[in-house]
């Protein structure tokens, strides 16, 4: 059966689907010849053709794609060859084949040769030259013939007489009927060969379209050039491209005819116009809405052919075979994007043509057309995508579809405001007359969807027939609409329905309805700052709360639209003077008061205390400047403004002195409120910046980090609740009644801009005073800022008499005259003639009194108020202090000289705890890394007049001095130095020192070796001060010395007052040299010097110079016979590692005690660099037995042997005992390989008692022969 009658046939039915008819359609090939054969050979050749995929290569370098390729196979007719001109593709015939099975060479003569002849003449005559012979060979006929010649007879004359040169044109196909491989390989041949040439003359013809195409679309500027023409041109072109099965080739071709038509409709506006154009522009007749349902709606394609569409059959018609396309391709989405830009796009064309030409072409579109066209296009569009997608997919792409819904929604109100649907009192007689109109403009319904009961079609003329119907479609789209915008997030969109759903309810006389819709617009609108849009809303609002007889919302949205710029003055003052006339109307009558927000009538612009730091005492007065800017158009009289304060004590008002509260206040008194636009408190604009700091959190126990982040310091600003209305919520609870703690102004005109407004108020109670809301009365209408933010507070502060007592430096010096500040804060108390202060004197701390000194009275904002003498008396027991009068809140301050006397010395017993405690002061400050000054605490007791207690003051004085004393030794010649540091910042003059025993023992005597002149001790210097012991006979162990010299500071004149002296009282013991150690080195026999590396000969004399002494007598004295003798240890150290000693470096000795006894220790040392050497240290100890007895006793030899001895911890401080502990600590740790085991004790000898005459001696080493490297040491 004929595909085009098969597809005719189906259409006729109107049962079955709809047919596609371009894939019916198939590259035509014609055959010749034997007809029979074909028809046998037809089915085999149907099914094989298309399996193999071809690729087919296309030019000007687009991509090579496989295609399968298929044909329609029809009986060669000279008709169905092309005429001159014919650019049709669908009926070109590509290929031209002659079927042939004849075997015998006189039937090939007599008629196949002619009838070839023949068709090739025709086909030569229309220029074609695709063509093909196909030789069927069959076994059967060649049996039952005895005279036939062998195939290759046959096809060798046929390529003689007709392929010459192109022999590949005649084919052989053997048996094909047959199930055997020779017949499977000739099938195969045969088809690559014919698929070949299918695509060669397919690429070939199609090229030479598309070449014609193109000149005939550069031709477009040229006079006569139709449109239309070209239109089918290139749609040929597209059904060639869906022929084939290439939907996406094929939706270029329209989506470039899309482009072409609608860039001359631009040019057109632009005023270049084509004169084709004026074809489309025919008066609208017909608004049926897109047809999805065909493949092609061949009446608007006869409509375009004959150039008599109008625009929108011309985009209706192109649209539906780019749908179609795009359902090929499963992009049905895209169809929904698509159809979206098409409908805005018709309209906005339509309009621009009908301007153009509506004079001269007298071109119009009746009113409502276009709704009736969009609405029924959308639903078509959305029908059509429901019909190829499952409801899931649907649900999964709302955000492709709601445009179309949202879009149709539209279209339906306009309908129904058009034809008074919308209207309370419904449609009028022109409105039904309208309605006629637009349903006759739909036609008739089409075949397609008259079984569908909710087409397009049915629901818009059921939508048109009554206002209930019209209310029920369209409010069913509208929530539809609004929930699938709401579920996708666009809630501008979803609002935006809603308010058109608002307004639809405002004229069917729904306010309470409308009101809901409205103010979720306007809060989104609020929200993102949507001026205009905000501004509009509100229009719409203030209209539906006046209807509700909402009179509180009412107002408040009129004061909002009063303040705002976006509505001319007129109406800006109509909503101002609403809002005054009905406080004047209330005014009249006792109704309650209506609460209205301050944010749209006026703005809170800064705020001005005086005084500035607002603080102010109980009594003072205090003064608030406000700033307001007005925002009504008009000037305002007003009854009343008036400011809430809360009044709060502060628990802990102890803290409240007016010097704490100045500094922590703002100085300048100004507080500035942050701009605020009017109606918008909530925008995101004006929301303050993000005030980030970073933030550390440290161990208290290592200080390593723990955490790290960072910290919104305005947080409070940033996440404030945010208001649903524009209506003021007032909290339950809150009260604007006159109160005790309110500031008020009364009767004044607010003009427009900025007004400055004064309230006074006189402090009573003290505590915070915070002000938490302004309100503005106008009649019966009140404006209230509810919280005022930042925070504004005023303090009042009730102070009790104070007295401070505080040096003028950083420290107080004992000895010299220091200046003390006297501060008396009077507080609430008065000072009287009479009252002074009354100090208690002591001796160590007299005041100096000079008469030119001056009190100095200050205001509590330390302004100076006058200046008046002190006059100070003084008692034995009493200073008396009488301060001038001065009223309450006032200070009073003066400045006294002071100074600090230090004690006189103690007595013998309170001596020797002084030297104790002195003693475990010295061994403290020795464990400081610095000498600071030693600190005296002296307490005054102070009666003041405004209190019956007295009051206790310390005042702490720093020893600008310190002392220390040492003891040389010359041999048996003894001296004490003392040194004198000074501590402080001051430069001092040092005279008349002494040095006194305290015992003033006359065998004694004290030679000073200073100078007797003056002598100045700078800061942190220090000076030494020596004398000489002189004595007659034994003197006791211990001597008290009392050292004293007189000071005065450097820098200041000469002073009446005499200044007591620095003293410094010691105690020096054993003093008595005991021991003279001497130390030789002798360099080797035969030697003159002392040479590196050799051994030198040390010889170490111990003498005694005493004879017994108190000091000897000890657990180490041995007596027998009267000859005494006691146990010493010697040890050679050399500290500089000069010298290494050989041999023992150590030995206990038994030294006879008695004068001039003398012991000489014999040892070698060996010089390790050359140069001048000091010699070897030789150390003298006290070698005491173990305490305790042991029934096992060691011998001396045994013990230094072992070399484990213990260093009595007992060492004077004085004494140079570093040695002597790093052994102990060397002795300890190897002491523990002995436990158990009886120890000997070392105990060190006082400074002075041991003399080593050798002490920096040095002796030459010179360096031997053969050493290579010199190493000299120089000290």
């Amino acid at each position: 059966m004929d595909p085009a009658a098969a597809a005719a046939a189906e259409e006729e039915g109107g049962e079955k689907p709809p047919v596609i008819y371009t894939m019916e359609n198939k590259p035509i090939v014609t055959c010749a010849g034997d007809q029979n054969l074909f028809t046998s050979l037809y089915p085999t050749l149907s099914q094989q053709l298309p399996r193999e995929p071809m690729e087919w290569r296309r030019s000007y370098g687009r991509a090579p794609k496989m295609i399968h390729l298929e044909s329609n196979f029809v009986q060669f007719k000279e008709e169905l060859l092309p005429k001159e001109g014919n650019k049709a593709l669908l009926t070109f015939p590509f290929l031209h084949i002659y079927w042939t099975e004849c075997c015998d060479t006189e039937v090939y003569k007599a008629t196949v040769k002619d009838d070839i002849t023949k068709w090739q003449n025709v086909l030569k005559a229309h220029s074609s030259v695709d063509w093909l012979i196909v030789v069927v060979e069959s076994d059967a006929k060649k049996k039952n013939k005895t005279n036939i010649l062998p195939r290759t007879s046959i096809v060798d004359k046929i390529r003689n007489d007709f392929c010459n040169k192109q022999s590949d044109r005649c084919v052989v196909l053997s048996d094909p009927l047959k199930d055997s491989s020779r017949s499977q390989e000739s099938w195969n041949a045969f088809l690559t060969k014919l698929r070949t040439l299918l695509l060669m003359s397919f690429t070939k013809n199609l090229g030479k379209f598309e070449d014609d195409m193109r000149t005939l679309r550069e031709k477009r500027t040229e006079p006569g050039w139709s449109f239309c023409e070209y239109f089918m041109v290139q749609e040929e072109l597209a059904f060639v491209f869906e022929m084939l099965q290439q939907f996406e080739d094929a939706l270029v071709q329209y989506d470039e005819l899309d482009a072409l038509f609608s860039q001359y409709v631009v040019n057109f506006g632009a005023g270049d116009g084509a004169n084709w154009l004026t074809f489309f522009c025919q008066p609208v007749r017909s608004w049926n809405g897109l047809i999805l349902r065909k493949p092609i709606d061949m009446e608007k394609r006869e409509l375009i052919q004959n150039q008599e569409a109008t625009l929108l059959d011309l985009r209706s018609y192109l649209f539906s075979r780019q749908c179609t396309l795009l359902i090929f391709l499963q992009r049905p989405w895209e169809v929904s994007q698509r159809a979206l830009e098409l409908l805005h796009n018709c309209v906005q064309e339509l309009k621009l043509l009908e301007l153009m030409l509506s004079v001269r072409l007298q071109v119009s579109v009746p009113p409502g057309a276009l709704d009736c066209w969009v609405f029924l296009s959308c639903l078509e569009v959305l029908q059509r995508i429901e019909g190829c997608c499952d409801r899931a997919q649907i649900d999964a792409n709302v955000s492709h579809t709601v445009g179309l819904w949202s879009y149709a929604t539209e279209k339906l109100k306009s309908l129904g405001y058009l034809c008074g649907l919308a209207s309370e009192k419904g449609p009028n007689s022109e409105d039904l007359n309208r309605t006629v109109d637009l349903l006759a403009g739909l036609g008739a319904e089409r075949p397609e969807t008259a079984n569908t009961s909710q087409s397009p079609y049915k629901k818009l003329k059921e939508a048109l027939s009554s206002v209930e119907a019209f209310e029920k479609h369209y409010l069913d789209l509208s929530h539809a609409t609004i929930e699938m915008y709401t579920n996708i997030g666009r809630i501008r969109s979803a609002k935006l329905v809603g308010k058109d759903l608002a307004e639809f309810y405002m004229r069917k006389k729904g306010p309470q309805k409308a009101e809901v819709y409205l103010q979720g617009a306007l809060k989104t609108y609020l929200a993102e700052g949507w001026a205009l849009l905000v501004t509009h809303t509100r229009k719409q609002l203030a209209e539906c709360q006046k209807q509700l007889g909402q009179i509180e919302n009412y107002l408040q949205t009129s004061s909002l639209l009063a303040s705002d710029n976006h509505l001319t003055e007129d109406e800006r003052k109509r909503f101002c003077q609403e809002i005054l006339d009905f406080a004047n109307q209330q005014a009249e009558s006792q109704g309650q008061k209506v609460i209205l927000s301050m944010h749209s009538f006026a703005q809170l612009k800064t705020l001005h205390f005086d005084p500035p730091n607002a603080v102010v005492h109980v009594g003072g007065k205090l003064s608030v400047e406000l700033t307001l800017l007005s925002q009504m158009p008009i000037p305002v009289q007003v009854d009343q403004i008036a400011i809430y304060v809360h009044f709060n004590i502060e628990k802990n008002s102890y803290r409240k002195t007016a010097e704490w509260l100045t500094k922590h206040k703002t100085s300048n008194g100004v507080i500035n409120f942050p701009n605020e636009v009017a109606g918008f408190p909530l925008s995101r604009n004006n929301l303050p910046a993000l005030e980030l700091y970073e933030m550390y959190e440290r161990s208290p126990s290592d200080n390593s980090l723990n955490t790290t982040g960072i910290i919104c310091k305005n947080v409070h600003m940033l996440l404030r609740r945010q208001e649903s209305s524009t209506s003021l919520d007032i909290p339950s609870g809150v009260t604007l009644e006159d109160g005790a703690h309110m500031l008020k102004c009364n009767d004044l005109i607010l003009e427009p801009g900025i007004n400055k407004i004064s309230f006074k108020t006189q402090a009573r109670e003290p505590g915070t005073y915070t002000l938490r809301q302004l309100c503005t009365s106008v009649g019966k209408v009140q404006f209230v800022l509810l919280h005022i933010y930042p925070i504004v507070q005023y303090d009042v502060y009730s102070q009790e008499p104070q007295l401070k007592v505080e040096p003028m430096t950083d420290s107080l010096l004992a000895g010299i005259p220091q200046k003390v500040k006297f501060t008396v804060i009077t507080g609430h108390y008065n000072m009287k003639s009479g009252d002074a202060l009354q100090l208690s004197n002591a001796d160590a701390m007299p005041v100096l009194y000079n008469p030119e000194i001056k009190a100095v009275i200050y205001s509590n904002t330390r302004e100076k108020i006058s200046e008046s003498s002190l006059r100070i008396q003084s008692s034995e027991k009493i200073t008396s202090i009488s301060l001038p009068v001065t009223p309450a809140y006032h200070v009073i301050e003066f400045e006294l000289e002071v100074i600090y006397l230090p004690s006189t010395p103690e007595s013998a017993v309170e001596r020797e705890n002084t030297v104790n405690k002195e003693a475990h002061r010295k061994n403290k400050e020795k464990q400081k890394p610095d000498n600071r000054m030693a600190t005296v605490d002296q307490k005054v007791t102070i009666d003041c007049p405004w209190s019956i207690y007295s009051t206790i003051i310390a005042l702490t004085f720093c020893i600008p001095f310190n002392a220390k004393h040492s003891l040389l030794s010359a041999g048996k010649r003894k001296y004490v130095q003392v040194c004198v540091q000074n501590l402080s910042e001051l430069c001092f003059q040092l005279s008349d020192n002494s040095l006194k025993n305290s015992a003033s023992c006359a065998d004694l005597r004290l030679v000073p070796l200073n100078p007797e002149s003056q002598q100045v001790i700078y800061s942190k210097q220090s000076i030494f001060f020596v004398w000489e012991l002189k004595w007659t006979k034994e003197l006791p162990l211990s001597l008290q010395c009392l050292f004293s010299v007189s000071f005065c500071p450097a820098t200041s004149e000469e002073q009446s007052l005499s200044l007591k002296p620095f003293t410094y009282e010691f105690q020096v013991e054993n003093f008595f040299t005991l021991y003279n150690v001497k130390t030789e080195i002798f360099p080797p026999l035969g030697a003159e010097y002392c040479k590196t590396g050799s051994l030198c000969s040390l010889e170490v004399s111990i003498t005694r110079l005493a004879d017994l002494l108190e000091v000897d007598k000890d657990e180490a004295l041995t007596e027998s016979d009267g000859y005494c003798t006691t146990k010493l240890m010697y040890e050679v150290v050399d500290n500089s590692s000069n010298w290494a000693v050989c041999g023992k470096s150590s030995g206990v000795i038994s030294m006879p005690v008695a004068a001039r006894a003398t012991h000489k220790v014999h040892m070698e040392v060996m010089p390790l660099f050359a140069g001048y050497l000091p010699f070897p240290d030789v150390r003298l100890f006290k070698y005491l037995p173990h305490h305790s007895a042991h029934s096992m006793q060691l011998d001396a030899d045994s013990w230094i042997e072992n070399d484990n001895l213990s260093v009595d911890k007992n060492v004077d401080d004085q004494a140079d005992s570093s040695s002597i502990r790093s052994r102990s600590s060397l002795h300890s740790a190897a002491s523990g390989e002995h436990k158990g085991l009886p120890m000997p004790r070392l105990q060190s000898f006082s400074s002075g008692q041991v003399f080593n005459c050798s002490t920096g001696m040095q002796i030459l080493v010179v360096p031997s022969k053969d050493d290579h490297v010199l190493e000299v040491n120089i000290t």
